[in-house]
């Protein structure tokens, strides 16, 4: 059959548009190294045509440098066509790199989109909402638990203001009192009066038992006085 009728070639696919731009930049890159060596050549005649006398010789000489700056104007019309096509490639692989973006935007838009979707399937306002309104009962108890278990017992609740302003005047007169005192409580205060009921005798000081004749010598404590020489034994 492949006789008969012969086989299918497979089609090359067609040339993107930086192979393309590759192809015109490698002409322009070949235009460019033919321009180069026609100026050398022109240079070359300039120098001739400087040095030979004005006549027939010196015609000759610029008949071909005329000859050689056709050639090179004629390639630089080329390199400018090229030129004109390479950035006319460049606009379109602009554009065609725009459209790519775009297409990648818009399908990572749906995709976004699509998987939104299916988490506000299960988020529902309702439940948020209800949930919520738990949250504050849920709060009201507590705050109600912490109240009961922080009651105080045995406190009475018939106090006024009166009650408050006598108490606060007799603290302030308890405090002055101990203030007049030097800070010394009232219970460890000598009470005059009753050392004057039980009329008692003051104490012996040392000087006294020492002025009296025959007394026999003291200590510092009241207590007698060993001789140093019974110490010394």
């Amino acid at each position: 059959m492949k006789r008969v009728f012969g086989a299918k070639k497979n089609k090359e696919p067609p040339p993107t548009i930086q192979d393309a731009t590759d192809r015109i930049n490698k002409r322009g890159d070949t235009v460019d190294e033919k321009i180069k060596k026609l100026d050398a050549e022109l240079a070359r005649y300039r120098e001739q045509i400087k040095k030979t006398r004005p006549g027939p010789a010196q015609e000759a000489v610029k008949a071909r440098a005329m000859r050689v700056l056709k050639q090179k104007k004629m390639y630089e019309g080329q390199r400018d066509m090229l030129y004109n096509q390479t950035f006319n490639l460049d606009q379109v692989a602009f554009a065609a790199e725009g459209i790519k973006d775009a297409q990648q935007t818009v399908s990572a838009l749906k995709s976004a989109n699509k998987e939104l979707k299916g988490m506000m399937k299960t988020v529902k306002i309702e439940d948020i909402d209800s949930m919520q309104d738990e949250m504050m009962d849920l709060m009201d108890v507590s705050s109600e638990i912490q109240e009961s278990l922080g009651r105080s017992y045995n406190i009475p609740d018939d106090i006024d203001e009166d009650d408050l302003m006598g108490e606060l005047d007799a603290l302030e007169a308890d405090m002055g009192a101990e203030t007049e005192s030097d800070a010394m409580p009232s219970y460890l205060q000598p009470d005059t009066d009753l050392d004057a009921e039980l009329n008692l005798p003051a104490a012996p000081t040392g000087n006294a038992v020492q002025n009296r004749p025959n007394a026999q010598a003291e200590d510092e404590f009241g207590l007698p006085a060993v001789p140093r020489a019974s110490l010394r034994g």
